[in-house]
């Protein structure tokens, strides 16, 4: 059914989610970010799912946006673009408001995309050696339709810290960002993710997806306003000289103007 992602669960109601285009580093493509939100809808109303691990195949968890995808963009209308942020603002949000416990194994490095859907895991475990970023603003590009998840998870203090420089930093770093949970050894990954899920299978399901819902709603709900304001906000970027000269410089294999 699906080509980019796999879903498989076990006996006891355990599913796995995995983003599988290794040779990309599992790179968000319009296709991948049309069939999770595809897959999100079935799993929302699969009642033989009780909790869902998130990870990815290969050596990375996510890349961040595809290369392909990247291209088109910068050669569509505003009105073209508008339908991507939408197709990917709609993906998170269905991701953070799955009424089942969302785990993240996150097994390799993690960049644009790739933290956004960090962010939107209730609890995230990472291995150590793993690299993570928001490097947009590498390319004249800002994180914008992952920004509400990623400073809902951070907070404003940690997100200034890494939002704007896009520098790059380690698993341990991520946790003290509050992005990752705790980090472990590769080979402890899978008994780490495991020790998060376990508690869930004697919890009434129903319980658990209302009291979900009451933290999003107590902690703030990501509005429909908020989302408008992303999208708009990565139009206005991508239709300014900074976002040509970036992503130029990055196909062309050079240094963008503004890189000393």
């Amino acid at each position: 059914m699906f080509e980019t992602i796999t879903l498989t669960t076990d006996a006891r109601g355990v599913a796995t989610l995995t983003l599988n285009r290794p040779e990309k580093h599992n790179a968000l493509s319009a296709q991948m970010i049309a069939e999770l939100t595809a897959v999100c809808e079935q799993i929302a109303v699969d009642a033989e799912i009780r909790v869902v691990i998130l990870t990815g195949a290969g050596r990375s968890f996510c890349a961040g946006g595809d290369l392909g995808w990247m291209k088109q963009q910068m050669n569509a209308n505003a009105a073209e673009r508008a339908v991507g942020a939408r197709q990917l603002a709609v993906m998170l949000n269905k991701l953070n408001t799955l009424p089942k416990p969302l785990i993240g194994a996150i097994q390799g490095q993690a960049f644009g995309g790739g933290i956004g859907m960090m962010s939107v895991c209730d609890v995230a475990i990472g291995v150590a050696g793993a690299k993570f970023g928001l490097t947009e603003t590498r390319l004249g590009l800002i994180p914008a339709t992952i920004s509400p998840y990623v400073i809902a998870r951070m907070g404003q203090a940690h997100a200034r810290r890494v939002m704007m420089s896009a520098r790059v930093f380690e698993a341990e770093e991520a946790v003290r960002l509050d992005l990752l949970a705790a980090v472990v050894a590769p080979e402890a990954l899978a008994a780490a993710v495991e020790a998060e899920v376990t508690p869930y299978l004697s919890a009434a399901p129903g319980a658990v997806a209302r009291t979900k819902q009451l933290i999003r709603e107590q902690g703030g709900e990501i509005t429909e306003a908020q989302i408008d304001m992303t999208i708009q906000a990565l139009i206005e970027v991508w239709e300014g000289q900074e976002a040509a000269e970036g992503i130029g410089a990055f196909f062309d294999k050079r240094k963008a103007a503004w890189n000393s």
